[in-house]
């Protein structure tokens, strides 16, 4: 197998991302995380421009990484000036590193109009910086920003800047769809045009996605010659991202025949997805490919009946490849099957033909009718089930509760609510307050069954939403909402719907409770 090397930048190019701000621990942790996956290069930034970027490479000194080499990024010299009186220059150098990543100027309209220097003195930017940087005994990445852009308007010059760093000593030539516009039967053309020119250094390519096709153009680079693989984790980056390095990977490794990690490896991508999501505060993309949490779900009754007698069917790949795995979702569409194998999950034998089954599916089809939503909803969905077959006995029954909000004279709010509850033939009466009338509800029912179950304790809200199901009804109109709770050592999903936000909540908010309780139970 064909090695490709892979060469991330999110800590650089995906820090550019709207909504994303890493601090210098953010980047040390995705750091070790991209380490011990595998990537052969981690670019830590530019740290010549800011002092986050300086004080990462200080502590990234520490670091002991065992598969990736460290990359400090930084422009050609300025106009005028030589490399060695040049400050960026200098903090590449002082970064510690022994590789570093250049970019300059390969389209003649940026040159002219935005760098606003002759078109031979960039030239001479070029194979300065990269001369003096050879000498300090670097491996240099010539990042040929704008790459194709230039070609496509000045071939000649694009070519001329290309010589420039191929002269001077790079060891590598990284071609760059910055604008993220080209289409990938150009792309994958003028790439393997370029490979000759460049055939004594190593090549790479760096897209952005600003049409759809970054992960598309990469591969058509690879099957061009590109042998370097620039790109992000989860696609971030600037305006519409960089090419996403969680769809470049699997694409290459398990349907082109490239190695790019260990197949070990490659089984902990979704993991590394989630991590940098979560690092980076961005909430994951369910519909991501191969490593989103829907990218192996099924939810129509053909798909799922026809997946689960071969994979095959409705699945490109198996998705242990990758650390992810089959989801079976529940709905109105969904059929007996998925009813079937659910129930399994839970032992208990159901058959298509067993009167129960068709019960629950008619439940089901009625309950989303009326505005339920099952797919997120997975500890509603079990109770559901249990309820429906004779199966579950509830922990505790509702006598009443009441929620009250005061805003007082200093524009202080108080939430409070009371709540009386029979558990084991005992009356429970208690009140609590909270940030609102939903947390305060919570910690009522928390606190009226805090010395029969302790164990919830270790439970708590992770997330809290609101859906409205039918705007034009105005204030009267049915809400959702959707719960997600966790402990030590799962998370769970629990709905609940009414024209009354307040009941849609504890609905929720009672399925949460009760699926903890009979989880600990089972277990």
């Amino acid at each position: 197998m064909k090695e490709i090397k892979i060469y991330d930048t999110t800590l650089r190019d995906g820090s550019q991302g709207e909504g994303i701000s890493f601090s210098v621990m953010d980047k040390i942790k995705i750091a070790k995380k991209l380490d011990e996956f595998g990537v052969h290069y981690i670019e830590g930034g530019w740290p010549g421009s800011n002092p986050k970027d300086m004080e990462f490479f200080k502590l990234a000194k520490k670091i002991k990484f065992k598969h990736s080499e460290l990359v400090a990024f930084g422009s050609t010299r300025r106009p005028k000036i030589s490399p060695t009186e040049d400050e960026n220059l200098a903090a590449l150098i002082k970064s510690g590193v022994s590789s570093v990543a250049i970019f300059g100027k390969t389209w003649d309209m940026h040159v002219t109009d935005v760098l606003r220097v002759s078109l031979h003195e960039n030239l001479k930017m070029i194979n300065d910086t990269i001369a003096f940087l050879k000498s300090k005994n670097l491996y240099v990445f010539y990042d040929a920003e704008h790459f194709f852009d230039g070609y496509l308007r000045n071939k000649d010059y694009t070519l001329e800047t290309l010589r420039s760093a191929v002269s001077a000593g790079c060891d590598a030539v990284v071609l760059c769809d910055t604008n993220g516009g080209m289409l990938t039967h150009e792309l994958g053309t003028i790439v393997r045009a370029i490979f000759s020119e460049c055939s004594t250094v190593a090549l790479g390519i760096h897209t952005h996605n600003d049409s759809g096709l970054a992960v598309a153009n990469t591969l058509a680079a690879v099957d061009g010659g590109a042998g370097i693989v620039q790109g992000t984790i989860n696609g971030y980056g600037e305006r519409c991202g960089n090419a996403d390095l969680c769809g470049i990977i699997p694409n290459l490794q398990l349907k082109l025949g490239y190695k790019c990690v260990s197949e070990s490896k490659l089984k902990e991508l979704t993991e590394v997805s989630r991590y940098v999501s979560e690092i980076s505060n961005m909430k994951p993309q369910d519909n991501q490919p191969f490593t989103g949490r829907s990218a192996f779900a099924h939810k129509g009754g053909v798909h799922i009946n026809a997946v689960m007698k071969n994979p095959v069917s409705y699945e490109h790949i198996a998705p242990e490849k990758v650390g992810n795995h089959r989801r079976i979702l529940i709905s109105e569409l969904s059929g007996k099957t998925s009813i079937i194998l659910r129930a399994k999950e839970m032992e208990m034998d159901l058959t298509k033909d067993d009167p129960k089954t068709k019960k629950i599916l008619r439940l089901i089809q009625s309950m989303e009718n009326r505005g339920y939503h099952f797919e997120a909803a997975d500890g509603s969905f079990k109770l559901l089930m249990k309820n429906a077959l004779k199966k579950y006995k509830p922990f505790f029954t509702l006598e009443g509760f009441k929620v009250s909000i005061e805003k007082r004279e200093d524009d202080t709010l108080i939430s409070e609510a009371i709540i009386k509850l029979n558990v084991n033939k005992k009356e429970e009466h208690t009140a609590a307050v909270g940030d609102g009338p939903i947390n305060a509800l919570d910690n009522a029912l928390r606190k009226a069954l805090a010395r029969f179950y302790p164990a919830l304790s270790k439970m708590h809200l992770s997330d809290f939403k609101v859906r409205v199901l039918d705007e034009k009804a105005g204030t009267a109109a049915k809400v959702r909402v959707l719960i997600q709770s966790e402990d030590e050592d799962s998370s769970w999903g629990t709905v609940g719907v009414s024209e009354n936000i307040i009941e849609a909540s504890w609905q929720a908010l009672v399925d949460s409770v009760e699926y903890k309780l009979l989880k600990d139970k089972v277990r």
